[in-house]
Formats: structure tokens, C-alpha cells, sequence
């Protein structure tokens, strides 16, 4: 999502480079090369036409210091409207109340469902013990959809064979949940393919009978200014408190979450990106802002690796490497933690620079199989001593693997040369700094 938006967005701020200040023709040739790299992002035009207003006269108002080129500070006022455009500040689900209740509302075929067992997933994740109501009556493959994931999440689900009233089985629930120590309810909606009154009337009476914590608006952001034509709709009767955009992953240029906020002047709180249960995140416009210029999501990054991480295991690793011992079985389990962060596209784009640079490239989350269909062809012994394994040992190992020999010869290089980076790091003194590592945080 938004590759076309950075790359047109560089190729304005690329009429400034070289020039030695801001003036009313430059700035003004760049603010229409912005326009319209959002509106061919499919954001709404008024909307467009406001933001490049204000960057225009943000910009001219601006003195450039000495030290600071005319692109690099158009780049920077770009980059605080677009964080205002997106929201701001992040939005936090109100989770007050034993049981919190939140409602799900969205389309059909918009990823409600879905939303519905990751959103669940991530609450477990952070201590919270939810259940999960199936509240559409009308599509018995949505009963099941729900009971499917909460099986993976490990979440308890709570349906009502044969009860077709989504209030009646919405208060039971809340009932259900009392007894049971729940304390977050999510109650997962009928959708429809369009909106209409029999489906706004049903939504709202639910709302009336539970009175949620929090209406929470799905939306696939695929649909572009129809998503945002929807969210209206919906804002109009349900009065939500947040937005959900789901199949950001997808080939979709951007403008529902350019749009959204200003439409219906409500956050966008979480982001999903997969179909995996733990893509799912919650939004920050300040970090979406930094990825559409290109600047990466660090933080994002460094988040993502701590909820992954296992905390003994890395210690265990750090001493094996303390003692020169990395081993193979220990490279494999790395490459695990890595994988569970998620789409390793998606992971390198949150590194500054990178993003752009991979574009093009297509990365497969299946770019680790070749390397541990050879590892798990090694016996016990060679993994754990690599020095071992000569000349018959590797041919044995790419036969079985089915790789070549060169393959398996390009691996056992890589990883003997990342065995002596480990080793000269190890041999650093307490408190020296690596070689040729920035200094981060000091002047």
C-alpha cells in the first residue's frame, strides 16, 4: 500500500532539490505535482486540495536555514499534514467497564469476521480475557468463521443455535460473560452487501440494548472513496468511535485512509495487514506518515521483534555466542522468531531507505524455505558442530534437501562469515563501540 503515493510524492519534492530557497513558483510547482499524487491515490479532491493549500502556505511562510534544504523542509511540512490528515495523535480503544463491550459494523466481505478473532488475539495478548459473540443470525458461515478462529486465538465464542434476534443473543452474551470472568465482549455484526434500512435498524438496536463501549467501523480499504462514502453512511446512524482498515496488504492506492478521518471525523484505530490472526496493529499516524515518504517505521519494527521475541531464548543465544558456540539448530531458531513478525516485506519497508529500494522486488515469506529444507537435512551432530561437515557430508545434505551443492556451499559461507562477525563483536571491550556502527545518541 501507497508505493504509487511515496514514488510520485519524491518525484515532487525532486523540484527542489538544488535549489537554494523556497519561492512562490517552486513551491507552487511542487504543491501541484502533490495534488496530484494524491488524488491519483484516489483521495477525495476536495479534501486533496485543502492539504496542498496548507502545505503551500506553511511553506511560505517559511525561512530555510542555512543548514536545511528547501526539499528536506517541504519534506518535513508534508509530512506534518499528512500526520494531522491521518489523525494526529494515536486513538486508544475504551476498555473501561467489567465487561467492556465493543461492537463491530462494516459491510459484508469487508473483513468484520476476521477483525473480530485478531482483535480478540491481540486482547489476549495484553492480559485482557475476551469473548467472541457471534451476532450474525444471518450467515451461517459466519458462525462458523468465528468458531474457526477462536479455536486459533484460543477465545472463547458464544452463539445460540436456532435464536435468529441479534439483541437477544447479544445481552445473553453479556450475561455469559459475567459468569465467566470475560471482561472484553466483542460482538460480531451482520453485514450486507450494501447498506439499508433493515440492516442500520438491526445495528442500532443493538447499540440501544448493550450500549458498547466502543462501535468499532470495518472497512476494506480495496474500495477506496467507496469505503469512505460507506463509513458515512454508517456514521450517520451509528455515531461510531473508531475505524478499522483492513486488506492494507492489498494492491489498493490509499485513499480510504487519506480520506477517512476528514469524512467522517472519527480515528483510524487499527491497521490489518494479512491474513495471518496476528496482522493486526494499531494505528499511529506519525509512523504511516514516515512510511508513505519513505523514511521507515523503526519504532513499529522494534515493537513488532519485542512481542515476538522470546526473552529466554535470546538470552540462551547471547551466551552461545558469548562462548564462540552458534550452531545451526540455533541459526533455525532465529529464522522462527523472525518469521513470526510477520510478511518480510512489510518488516524491511519499516527500515529507512529500504522500502523504496525493494518496491519492485518480490520477497517471499517462503525465502527461508530452501535455507532450512538444508539445515534440517544435517544430522544432530552437524548442526551442532558445522566444522564438521566436508565434502560428501554437503553432498549428502543437498541431495536430501533438494538443493544444490553450490547452494548448501553458499550457505555454509554465509553462515561461517556471520559465525566470525559474532566472534569479533564478542572480543569488543565492555562499553566500546562496534566498528563501523553510527554513535547513536550521543553528539
Amino acid at each position: 500500500m501507497f508505493d504509487n503515493l511515496s514514488s510520485k510524492l519524491e518525484k515532487a519534492f525532486k523540484t527542489l532539490k538544488g535549489q537554494g530557497k523556497i519561492s512562490e513558483i517552486n513551491v507552487a510547482e511542487t504543491v501541484k505535482e502533490i495534488r496530484r499524487a494524491l488524488i491519483d491515490a484516489d483521495v477525495n479532491f476536495k479534501i486533496a486540495k485543502e492539504f496542498t493549500n496548507r502545505v503551500k502556505e506553511e511553506a511560505l511562510g517559511q525561512n530555510v536555514l542555512t543548514s536545511v534544504s528547501p526539499g528536506q523542509l517541504m519534506t518535513k511540512i508534508v509530512n506534518d499534514e499528512l500526520t494531522a490528515l491521518l489523525g494526529g495523535k494515536t486513538e486508544e480503544v475504551n476498555l473501561s467497564g467489567t465487561p467492556a463491550i465493543i461492537l463491530i459494523a462494516g459491510l459484508q466481505g469487508s473483513g468484520k469476521t476476521t477483525f473480530s478473532g485478531k482483535f480478540a488475539r491481540y486482547l489476549k495478548s495484553k492480559g485482557r480475557n475476551p469473548l467472541l459473540v457471534a451476532g450474525d443470525v444471518y450467515r451461517p458461515a459466519a458462525i462458523d468463521q468465528l468458531k474457526v478462529l477462536g479455536e486459533q486465538v484460543q477465545v472463547d465464542v458464544y452463539t445460540e443455535d436456532g435464536n435468529k434476534n441479534p439483541v437477544e443473543i447479544a445481552k445473553n452474551a453479556i450475561k455469559h460473560a459475567k459468569l465467566h470472568q470475560n471482561n472484553v465482549v466483542i460482538i460480531d455484526t451482520a453485514g450486507r452487501l450494501s447498506v439499508d434500512e433493515v440492516m442500520m435498524k438491526e445495528i442500532g438496536d443493538v447499540k440501544k440494548a448493550v450500549t458498547p463501549n466502543e462501535i468499532l467501523f470495518v472497512v476494506d480499504s480495496m474500495t477506496g472513496q467507496d469505503a469512505v462514502n460507506t463509513a458515512k453512511a454508517f456514521n450517520d446512524v451509528l455515531d461510531f468511535n473508531g475505524v478499522v482498515l483492513t486488506k492494507l496488504d492489498g494492491d489498493t492506492r490509499g485513499g480510504a485512509a487519506l480520506s477517512i478521518k476528514s469524512v467522517v471525523n472519527k480515528p483510524i484505530k487499527f491497521v490489518s495487514n494479512g491474513e495471518k490472526m496476528d496482522a493486526l496493529s494499531v494505528f499511529h499516524p506519525d509512523r504511516m506518515s514516515n512510511r508513505i515518504l519513505g523514511m521507515g517505521d523503526i519504532v513499529s519494527l522494534v515493537e513488532k521483534a519485542q512481542d515476538s521475541y522470546d526473552q529466554e531464548e535470546a538470552e540462551r543465544i547471547q551466551r552461545k555466542i558469548r562462548k564462540n558456540q552458534f550452531n545451526f539448530d540455533d541459526f533455525l531458531k532465529q529464522l522462527e522468531q523472525i518469521k513470526k513478525m510477520g510478511n518480510i516485506k512489510d518488516l524491511m519497508g519499516m527500515i529507512p531507505g529500504v522500502g523504496k529500494a525493494i518496491k519492485d522486488v518480490d520477497i517471499s515469506d517462503d525465502s527461508f524455505k530452501g535455507v532450512e529444507a538444508i539445515i534440517k537435512s544435517m544430522t544432530v551432530q552437524e548442526r551442532e558442530n558445522p566444522e564438521i561437515i566436508d565434502g560428501s557430508r554437503r553432498k549428502r545434505i543437498a541431495q536430501g534437501s533438494g538443493n544444490t551443492i553450490t547452494e548448501v556451499n553458499k550457505l555454509m559461507k554465509q553462515f561461517d562469515e556471520m559465525r566470525k562477525m559474532m566472534k569479533s563483536f564478542n572480543k569488543q571491550k565492555p562499553g566500546r563501540r562496534m566498528p563501523n556502527m553510527p554513535n547513536f545518541g550521543r553528539r
